[in-house]
């Protein structure tokens, strides 16, 4: 934005309760000032009793930019777009929608391009690996579909809820037939990629989401929970492994956003410097 709103500026919706835990608009709102883009992220506390009737109104709005989709809504949206990308049709989740010229709703899901471009960043292709995703939640199922359709050879899928994983499984081999994928296990051995996409550490007395002394030197290990270091991400640099904090995939995902909105995009380090996350 400007530094002013005027009869001009475009919104972004940011749909989700509660709001006061939002950090979104302290991250793009000083990019879009620092850029000159007259666009503001708006957080809207939209009830989920509302949010059907609320996404179709105000993206019909002359000056909606896009909207922001975060919990509880990700899975009421899959189901609201009009065209839906291969990650939520994956995921059976969307964080993301815009309006195309003919008036279609276009969704999209970027919790997972976050993890795949920070770890591309870190110098480990997403392309022919092999990756264990645990947890098969909302967060999990989006990194696992952006694996996947980034080119991974082969998933390995676990959750408490083994149902659950299952269900992601079969949506992913029908999305993405080239990934093997396989469910049951969360043993870290033999995976290049481990991922945590579960809560465990966020709390200080939670135990380790994987047996670390199963993981194997040179293992990328990348964690979900939104923390610059946790005992997971501890543990496996103790054992020589390079990792990916939760912070980390949080500002990698928002240059895909700008781009899925069409917008003027920037990088992870940029939007780091300019966040205002103490306001």
């Amino acid at each position: 934005m400007t530094g002013r709103i005027t009869g001009r500026t475009r919104i972004i919706a940011h749909l989700g309760v509660p709001t006061e835990g939002f950090r979104a608009p302290m991250i793009y709102n000083p990019w879009f000032e620092a850029a000159g883009v007259d666009v503001v992220v708006v957080p809207m506390g939209c009830e989920a009793a509302d949010f059907p009737a609320f996404l179709s109104h105000v993206a019909r709005l002359r000056n909606f930019a896009g909207a922001l989709i975060t919990m509880p809504h990700k899975v009421t949206a899959a189901g609201l777009v009009d065209t839906a990308s291969p990650a939520v049709l994956a995921c059976g989740a969307c964080n993301a929608v815009r309006r195309a010229e003919d008036g279609r709703l276009i969704g999209d899901m970027f919790d997972g391009a976050g993890f795949v471009r920070g770890m591309e960043r870190h110098g480990r292709a997403a392309a022919g690996t092999r990756a264990l995703v645990v947890g098969a939640g909302g967060v999990g199922s989006a990194i696992a579909a952006a694996l996947a359709q980034a080119g991974a050879a082969a998933l390995g899928l676990y959750d408490v809820d083994a149902a659950r994983a299952e269900a992601l499984a079969g949506r992913l081999r029908r999305q993405f037939p080239g990934t093997e994928v396989s469910t049951g296990s969360d043993d870290p051995a033999g995976w290049p990629v481990v991922v945590n996409a579960t809560p465990l550490g966020m709390g200080p007395r939670d135990p380790l989401p994987v047996a670390t002394d199963r993981i194997a030197p040179g293992t990328f290990v990348g964690e979900v929970v939104l923390a610059d270091d946790t005992p997971l991400l501890a543990a496996a640099r103790a054992r020589g492994c390079p990792t990916q904090a939760g912070t980390e995939m949080l500002f990698e995902q928002i240059p895909a956003y700008l781009d899925f909105f069409g917008l003027p995009s920037t990088d992870a380090d940029t939007l780091r410097r300019l966040a205002r996350l103490s306001g």
